[in-house]
């Protein structure tokens, strides 16, 4: 007899909202390492292995991607008149709402801060720490992103 937290971790692996949501937030992010790698023509596996798991921003959308497949995957599952759905589509609405607006623009803000303690410090030798530059998405990785999740979590639907 196999322990209960087996049969949950199983049950977890079989569901298609779960393989929906973890292979588009995956495809996602091996499409992302293999595009930097072709513009930035590295191949350092270090910097795909960083690309790969922690890099935000980029195309594909991995944030848009996951949340439209976990969105399209309960509409299938479960139907779209089902209240699942729409606190999926609405908790997916906003990651995508926050990928290509309030994050882009704190990277925006986050260049203009670091080009200005930059010639702060050139200019008055006043001490500067930069600060982390977060990379939104543009309109065309988001919707990439978001093809892409509905296409995987159609797939693992239907199969």
């Amino acid at each position: 007899m196999r322990p209960p937290a087996v049969d949950y971790l199983y049950e977890l692996f079989r569901s298609p909202l779960f393989l929906s949501a973890f292979f588009s937030w995956f495809v996602a992010q091996i499409l992302k390492a293999l595009i930097e790698a072709v513009k930035q023509r590295s191949r350092n596996s270090r910097d795909l292995m960083v690309t790969l798991f922690w890099k935000t921003g980029g195309m594909p959308s991995s944030h848009s991607s996951t949340v439209t497949a976990m969105a399209t995957a309960v509409g299938f599952e479960y139907g779209v008149g089902d209240p699942l759905f729409s606190i999926s589509l609405v908790f997916s609405l906003l990651v995508i709402r926050d990928a290509l607006g309030v994050r882009r623009a704190a990277g925006v803000q986050a260049q203009s801060l670091n080009k200005l303690g930059t010639e702060l410090n050139r200019r008055y030798g006043i001490e500067f720490s930069p600060v982390r530059e977060v990379n939104g998405h543009t309109v065309a990785e988001v919707s990439v992103g978001m093809l892409l999740g509905f296409f995987i979590a159609v797939a693992f639907s239907i199969l």
